[in-house]
């Protein structure tokens, strides 16, 4: 068998795109011939899916999944929004989500898990991406419990059950009724899909967002040309309006437009007969924080025929 250094490695890296760990395993399962290993890389479909790593992958599904009283949302990148409504494509994201129970809010603990087609979701991804045709992702997962009570789920622009645009869970502790907290939580889920609250309350907001918020309204209460004791208190009057819009207990429910949140979840809680606690929510929407590359078809023509 002949040697496998480092450099022979960094040659078939080189040469395919493919991963190192998957360059040294084709050259020992070649014996070290490099044109061979190419073709063995090019065979598992690890050298086209390196070739198509560098590109965007903003597009997909987020898929939801509830179990008991756990539920888990993850989220699956694609480059096109056409992949969405592949089957393969759709099958891999209810797997990887049911699998997502186990493996909680860590993706590589996800992708490192078995498959259940076999292999792990990293090898079942890279062949997806080899067959499918498009650089796709696993971008995020996130899972919430209850001891006692109900994981309620909801998804916005469903593209296949528990498969869409936006996946909402919604963790209700309680020894109410099962059909109680799944009506309230199915409300409350609509409603986190439409509002995008930032925080389960106002203390959960992120200190860094409200110090930017709070040196915006500084400048414009500034610019009001009012004494300084005015001005501070604009400001706080400021925060404090944002804080009462971005927490989700202090929203105003969609339902009805005006009342809090919390006020909906405590008249649920008498009605039921039992105190309803909102344990914790989860909101996913796809593609959120990913900066879309903007193209211009006609540059890209007009550059490849060398204008």
């Amino acid at each position: 068998m002949a040697e496998i250094t480092a450099k022979t490695v960094k040659e078939l890296r080189d040469r395919t795109g493919a991963g190192m760990m998957d360059c040294k395993k084709a050259l020992a399962e070649t014996n070290g011939d490099m044109e061979a290993a190419v073709d063995w890389l090019r065979t598992k479909g690890l050298a086209a899916a390196a070739k198509k790593a560098g590109r965007q992958a903003a597009e997909g599904l987020v898929g939801v999944t509830v179990k008991g009283t756990k539920g888990a949302v993850v989220e699956v990148n694609s480059e096109t929004d056409f992949v969405a409504k592949n089957d393969q494509f759709q099958a891999f994201v209810k797997a990887v989500t049911e699998l997502a129970l186990d493996t909680g809010d860590s993706i590589d603990a996800l992708a490192a898990a078995n498959h259940p087609e076999g292999g792990t979701v990293a090898e079942k991804l890279t062949a997806n991406i080899a067959t499918i045709g498009e650089q796709q992702a696993l971008r995020r997962a996130r899972t919430i419990a209850v001891d006692q009570g109900a994981i309620v789920s909801y998804v916005h622009n469903a593209a296949a059950p528990g498969l869409g645009k936006i996946g909402v869970l919604v963790a209700l502790e309680s020894a109410a009724a099962a059909d109680k907290l799944e009506a309230l939580g199915k409300q409350l889920a609509m409603h986190i899909a439409a509002a995008n609250p930032l925080a389960l309350t106002a203390d959960g907001l992120d200190a860094e967002v409200i110090e930017r918020e709070r040196a915006i309204a500084a400048e414009k209460a500034a610019e009001s040309g009012k004494p300084a004791e005015i001005v501070a208190k604009m400001v706080d009057g400021a925060i404090a309006k944002y804080r009462k819009e971005n927490a989700l207990v202090s929203q105003p429910f969609v339902m009805d437009g005006k009342t809090p949140v919390a006020d909906v979840v405590a008249a649920a809680g008498k009605e039921a007969g039992s105190p309803i606690v909102l344990k914790d929510y989860v909101r996913f929407q796809l593609g959120e924080g990913i900066e879309k590359k903007e193209s211009d078809f006609a540059a890209e023509v007009a550059a490849a025929a060398g204008v």
